[in-house]
């Protein structure tokens, strides 16, 4: 009997990377494949379909994706590429060795104009090129076959980050602004990657939320980084809440919070509270 195959594509991101622990220290017998964005593009079509014809897995998991959202404005054609095409690309490999695909979606697919937690079947309505391209991802997906998980704000004890970029700036005594106006779930990689291996060993299908518990902005969210670094906000000279407009040039959704009931439903886990969460994640900042 062979062991289940699973074959990680993006596996240098903050998500992948995760994702590629978490599957392999799985008590099971399974078999991991992880590649990075370099080892294999998925923006090149006969590179992809090579990868997964080759390994021929059960799950193709793409954590790769083109997430500047501001940038998407200024590369649409690049930002299709990468989050529709490639998806597509991905889905007829997988297809053609009887493999299933777990996707990565955003909260962006949403116009903010919500005024409670969005479900996996709310009307989408992206304001700008990243969450159209998003969405036209998620539209190549299978029915009743692969999997789309969607999430937001994503954060690790990797560099590159919100966490990491508030811990660099606090001991440099840098200037702290950050959007005050936009409110969404933030996530940690690590529990979305535990929910996400959940799912797919559920064989889960169809559309998930999965994000941290609770409700915040970045300006509470860099509040509540400080805290776990001991410093005081009030403390800290030149803390200030912005707007989304003062900040960046790409339309973002001013609401964007989602429910996990699908999610607790299906697997009967739930998420921790992103206060919780952080704080693990601050604490590994130290040991990556």
């Amino acid at each position: 009997m062979t062991h289940p195959r699973f074959l990680v594509l993006g596996a240098n991101g903050q998500l992948g990377q995760r994702l590629t622990r978490r599957l392999g220290g799985l008590d099971l017998p399974v078999e991991v494949f992880a590649f990075t964005s370099s080892e294999v593009d998925i923006g090149q079509r006969s590179i992809v379909n090579e990868a997964i014809r080759s390994l021929r897995p059960d799950w193709v998991v793409n954590a790769a994706a083109f997430t500047a959202v501001d940038r998407c404005e200024l590369e649409p054609d690049h930002a299709f590429r990468i989050n529709a095409l490639a998806v597509r690309w991905i889905v007829e490999a997988a297809a053609a060795v009887s493999g299933r695909v777990c996707n990565f979606s955003t909260d962006y697919v949403f116009d903010g104009h919500a005024a409670q937690p969005y479900r996996e079947w709310d009307r989408v309505n992206p304001l700008g090129i990243y969450g159209r391209s998003k969405l036209g991802g998620e539209q190549e997906l299978r029915a009743g076959f692969d999997l789309n998980i969607r999430t937001a704000w994503l954060m690790s004890a990797s560099r590159g980050n919100i966490a990491s970029t508030v811990v660099r700036l606090a001991r440099e005594g840098a200037p702290l602004r950050f959007v005050g106006d936009q409110v969404g779930s933030p996530t940690v990689a690590d529990d979305l990657s535990e929910a996400a291996v959940q799912l797919m060993l559920s064989s889960c299908t169809g559309c998930f939320h999965v994000v941290n518990g609770g409700v915040g902005s970045w300006y509470q969210v860099v509040q509540w980084i400080l805290r776990l670094l001991g410093r005081d906000p009030g403390q800290v000279t030149e803390i200030e809440a912005i707007s989304v407009a003062d900040r960046y040039p790409a339309p973002r959704p001013s609401y964007s919070v989602l429910s996990t009931s699908s999610y607790v439903a299906a697997t009967g886990r739930t998420t921790d509270d992103w206060h919780d969460a952080l704080e693990r994640m601050v604490r590994d900042l130290d040991h990556p």
